[in-house]
């Protein structure tokens, strides 16, 4: 491998034999290194490959931010997560994690502490990302002369469902999160139910919106045209399709974008699902 770029004496971008940009950490690594030389391989303790069109030199001057520590804490902590295998290996997510927690840990020995906003929604619409959440901070903590407040763990889950939804940052996030708790509460107020995360209905609903919202960002909806399948929707649950609909004007005022006739549909198949209890 081949130095692109110095950050500080333990990170450097450089080009791998297949000629990727990497982003490589190390003790000394990037000790009298110049852009043109090549890597000690012996001092390399972590490679990080950007991936979905992440800006390497960004990541990189966030990872040279971050003490070496942090990002080995958090690189070994969060593999051993349940069910976080599929984004364990993101570099995006590692840095990002690695470059919260310590933050956290500079407000935390200056006193601060910081209520996040969205506790409610992140552990009605993410529990699965919030108990993962919980986890890393506990083994975080185990680590630190002055463990974080439980808080953090609140802005740690929205960067694991962030890195699920392979967004560039968390406004997206933020932004899903306060459309999807709008578009549960108008579901529970048509139908007078009073909707829990443990529905089996109400997490698929969840589930499909947060991969429909992906759809809307990357302009790859569902078939504009009504299909066969959506027709039959429609007529079988037209209760559901208003509701459906009245979702659907939410979310085009939120997001911009006019929702196909497919996309209504499936939306009414999941609120039907949801009104019928199952």
């Amino acid at each position: 491998m081949t130095v692109l770029r110095v950050f500080n004496n333990n990170v450097v971008l450089a080009r791998d034999a297949s000629g990727d940009e990497v982003i490589l950490t190390g003790r000394g690594l990037g000790f009298q290194a110049k852009a043109g030389s090549p890597v000690d391989p012996s001092k390399v303790i972590r490679v990080f490959v950007p991936s979905d069109g992440r800006d390497p030199d960004h990541l990189a001057q966030l990872l040279a931010g971050v003490p070496p520590e942090m990002i080995q804490l958090v690189s070994r902590t969060l593999p051993e997560l349940d069910d976080a295998e599929q984004v364990s290996h993101s570099a995006t997510l590692v840095i990002a994690l690695a470059d919260h927690l310590n933050f956290a840990t500079h407000r935390a020995a200056r006193g601060l502490t910081v209520e996040y906003p969205l506790r409610a929604e992140v552990s009605h619409l993410y529990p699965d990302e919030l108990r993962q959440a919980r986890a890393l901070l506990s083994a975080v903590n185990q680590h630190l002369e002055q463990p974080l407040p439980d808080s953090e763990e609140v802005a740690l889950a929205l960067h694991l469902v962030n890195a699920g939804m392979a967004s560039g940052d968390l406004t997206f996030t933020y932004r899903m999160t306060g459309v999807i708790h709008q578009l549960v509460s108008v579901i529970e107020a048509e139908y007078g139910l009073d909707l829990g995360h443990d529905s089996v209905s109400v997490g698929r609903f969840i589930t499909h919106l947060r991969y429909l919202f992906v759809r809307v960002s990357q302009h790859q909806q569902l078939v504009s045209e009504s299909s066969p399948i959506s027709d039959a929707i429609r007529s079988t649950y037209p209760d559901a399709t208003i509701v459906a609909e009245r979702l659907a004007g939410i979310i085009e005022l939120r997001l911009g974008d006019e929702l196909t006739a497919d996309e209504v549909s499936y939306l009414a198949l999941h609120v039907a699902r949801i009104a019928e209890g199952r």
